[in-house]
């Protein structure tokens, strides 16, 4: 088992916690965590684009002009794709992206995200985040004692109103419950912060 500290939100070292290795320690299947996140993106998308082909644009009822003689190209019809106004090859219609990936290969491809994280030194552990009153400033302090930069994903183990409304306003921070992690956030992110409950509750979950 991994053995990593536990800081409070001051930054200071306070305990050591011990990390499963059936969660935190696998070998990182790649494919996986790719498939995972090509899967989250493309349910995402709207999928309600949308363009005309030559037979749903209006005009060219009649062929422009006679076969041969007139020194142009032959023309059948101004909806032709080649015509100013005329169809869209190949048009995109309104379609589904989204594909299934099954609840196993989800589960271990986040499994495999964290372990990438805690081998990378991307993974803070602290034993709280605890606010009396939501305040953006104090929660950008406690990141700043945690020495944690850049895209940040902040995972507690049950809702927390003042936290969440302290991280909110933080454009780099996302902040969720651990039943609302998913692999890409976890790898999308260059710093996880964790608190106890939530590593209890996802190690619970997961094992």
């Amino acid at each position: 088992m991994a053995n990593v500290s536990v800081y409070n939100m001051e930054g200071k070292e306070v305990d050591k916690i011990e990390l499963a290795d059936s969660i935190f320690g696998v070998e990182v299947n790649e494919h996986l965590v790719h498939m995972a996140i090509v899967q989250q993106l493309a349910d995402n998308r709207q999928g309600t684009q949308k363009a005309k082909t030559r037979s749903e644009v209006s005009g060219g009822g009649r062929k422009p002009w006679r076969q041969k003689g007139t020194g142009h190209a032959r023309q059948g019809s101004t909806r032709a794709p080649q015509w100013t106004h005329g169809g869209v090859v190949f048009a995109p219609v309104p379609r589904d992206y989204s594909f299934k990936l099954n609840k196993k290969e989800k589960r271990a491809a986040l499994k495999s995200a964290l372990s990438d994280r805690l081998s990378g030194g991307k993974l803070i552990v602290v034993d709280e985040l605890k606010f009396d009153a939501p305040k953006t400033k104090d929660f950008a302090k406690v990141l700043e004692n945690l020495k944690a930069a850049g895209k940040t994903l902040v995972v507690t183990g049950d809702a927390n109103e003042n936290a969440y409304r302290s991280a909110k306003n933080l454009p780099a921070v996302k902040f969720y419950a651990t039943n609302e992690i998913n692999t890409y956030d976890v790898m999308n992110a260059q710093c996880v912060i964790l608190t106890k409950d939530a590593v209890s509750k996802i190690e619970e979950v997961y094992a």
